[in-house]
């Protein structure tokens, strides 16, 4: 899961309403000590975890032995990484806080000096993820994401909306912008329009039934006499009676459809934009620690060029949304509920909100002139052995942090024409940059320098090694179960962190490409589907209101199990193609 702003308060029947006095009887007094045990235990719950890291660290540097420890340096780098580790997990105090820490834990134990560890803080990967923010943000602030998504809803919905194209609008919609944009702010964006959309639906339902129900029941009572209480019943009075039943309960049935596509909705949004930011390498944070991990790991490899990500994280993505759609659809909007689901959607408010961003100012239109640059740029950089990319032509000095920060830089200088003076970005507004995800990444590549100059890796490659006999057709599922399990519950990006790290040696011990294994880590760390708290989308989506836990639990469940098989299906095939892990 990553960051996420609000906290979930942990309840229990035993913790509730304690007397102030202890009871007299003995099964009283006991039931109140184990509730006064379990409170301070929860009160005490942070500073517990902020102490287990050092003390776990100085046990295993005390206690620890590993004869292959030629260096003599493995066991206290394992103590600094389950510190590390341990403290990213329970986010005993800030993730981006927890990612420093390397910077004083290695130089203290001598493992890294701290000339060498600043350095893993700002490589090309850091640069390439602070110009593809500062990119993200000049698109958040002239709402250039907003016109994209409403413009693909009003494509996919036409005028009449239908309910099940609009679902898919919603589902693309949002996987798009979160190619480019950070999936929490594609999620926030894309929340508002979905929830138009859906109160719209729900007064018209209401309004519309409730008026087709009282104009059939005046008619059949124009028709006779007022009943009286103490008369028997006409046939016209039966009638009418039957007709007010049969209404009453199409209102209620067309108020579930409407109920059920409103989940559909939301967790379109929610999904969406976990699923859009697996398409491209800047998409997410855990691309780029997979991307950075494995140059810093390997650095006579080739690196993972953001055209190769694409070749392979676009199809896969695509792939996993369309299921979503057809989930969706199968499990909240049936065809029968369709036409009471139609009846009840108005596209004009998708329109009315798209047509109050007005025409394209030359704002707009130079951000998006800037960003479809630098993309170019990216996929061109180095295309293939047999075609060569502009980076040839430099002898590959420049890298792809190079160009983010130049076209970054340019929004800087070319004026917006909005005010006289004024830039297309200013520097306030790169306040909101997600710096928590950047320290992150640089405390990643910290600890994987310091694995690899420690022997850490050489260790880990060397116990390791009975896993040559095992089927490696069995691995990336195993890698995906592991990392999707444990993403529900911690950060994706710490979760990314210490998988990815770990299999690159799994892989040197099974004679694999690293990639084989180091990609089903990055990606199905990015499968947390299940709980309101594994992501911030899934926190947005869970807020609007509409859903249940289950609703949650049942659908990411069943999305997380499919996503694997996709994984499991892609990486051998697709993935052995543009990652070349037939290689070894």
């Amino acid at each position: 899961m990553d960051s996420h702003d609000t906290e979930l308060a942990l309840s229990s029947p035993l913790l509730e309403d304690l007397p102030s006095k202890p009871p007299s009887s003995f099964l009283g007094r006991v039931k109140h000590t184990f509730a006064s045990f379990f409170s301070t235990v929860l009160s005490l719950k942070n500073t517990t975890f902020i102490l287990a890291g050092p003390v776990v660290a100085f046990l295993i540097w005390q206690f620890l032995h590993i004869d292959s420890d030629t260096t003599g340096n493995a066991v206290p780098m394992i103590a600094v990484m389950s510190w590390v580790f341990i403290w990213w997990v329970t986010e005993a105090i800030p993730i981006a806080v927890t990612a420093l820490a390397p910077l004083f834990l290695l130089p203290f134990l001598q493992l890294r000096t701290a000339a060498e560890v600043s350095k893993s803080y700002m490589n090309d990967t850091i640069f390439l993820l602070i110009g593809s923010f500062i990119l993200a943000a000049a698109v958040e602030h002239y709402d250039l994401h907003k016109r994209m998504a409403l413009k693909m809803l009003v494509v996919l919905g036409g005028k009449k909306m239908d309910p099940w194209l609009l679902l898919l609008g919603f589902c693309m919609g949002t996987a798009f912008v979160s190619m480019w944009i950070h999936n929490t702010a594609a999620a926030v964006m894309m929340m508002p329009v979905g929830l138009g959309v859906l109160q719209k639906a729900g007064s018209s339902t209401e309004n519309g039934e409730t008026v087709g129900a009282t104009k059939s029941a005046t008619k059949i009572d124009d028709d006779g006499a007022t009943p009286q209480s103490h008369m028997p019943l006409s046939d016209d009075e039966d009638a009418a009676g039957a007709m007010e039943g049969v209404t009453e309960r199409r209102l209620q049935m067309a108020k579930k459809h409407v109920q059920n596509f409103s989940k559909a909705v939301v967790l379109a949004i929610g999904y969406g934009a976990t699923l859009g930011g697996m398409s491209t390498l800047t998409g997410t944070g855990v691309n780029l620690i997979l991307a950075g991990l494995y140059e810093s790991a390997f650095p006579d490899a080739d690196p993972i060029t953001y055209l190769q990500w694409l070749m392979f994280g676009l199809p896969l993505a695509v792939a996993m949304v369309c299921f979503l759609w057809l989930l969706l659809c199968f499990w909240f909007c049936p065809r029968s509920s369709v036409p009471s689901i139609a009846r009840s959607l108005h596209g004009s408010h998708v329109h009315q909100e798209l047509a109050s961003l007005g025409p394209m100012s030359f704002a707009e239109i130079a951000v998006l002139g800037v960003f479809g640059v630098l993309v170019l740029l990216w996929l061109t950089k180095s295309i293939g052995t047999n075609i060569a990319g502009w980076g040839d032509l430099f002898n590959d000095y420049p890298a792809n942090g190079t160009v983010s920060i130049l076209m970054a830089t340019t929004l800087f200088i070319i004026p917006n024409r909005r005010r006289a003076g004024e830039k297309l970005m200013t520097w306030t507004q790169c306040k909101g940059i997600p710096w928590g995800i950047i320290l992150l990444l640089g405390g990643g590549f910290a600890l994987a320098d310091g694995m690899s100059a420690s022997g850490l890796s050489t260790v880990i490659s060397e116990e390791l090694d009975f896993l040559q006999v095992a089927p490696y057709v069995l691995i990336t599922p195993i890698i995906g179960i592991l990392t999707g399990i444990m993403t529900e519950f911690t950060s994706n990006n710490s979760t990314a962190t210490i998988f990815v790290a770990l299999v690159a040696q799994v892989a040197t011990s099974i004679g694999r490409h690293p990639l084989f294994l180091m990609v089903p880590a990055a990606v199905g760390a990015q499968f947390s589907y299940m709980l309101p708290i594994a992501t911030p989308p899934n926190a947005v989506a869970f807020s609007s209101g509409y859903l249940s836990t289950f609703d949650m639990v049942a659908i990411g469940f069943i999305q997380k199990f499919v996503g694997i098989i996709l994984l499991s299906v892609f990486m051998p095939t697709l993935g052995a193609v543009v990652f070349k892990t037939n290689s070894s």
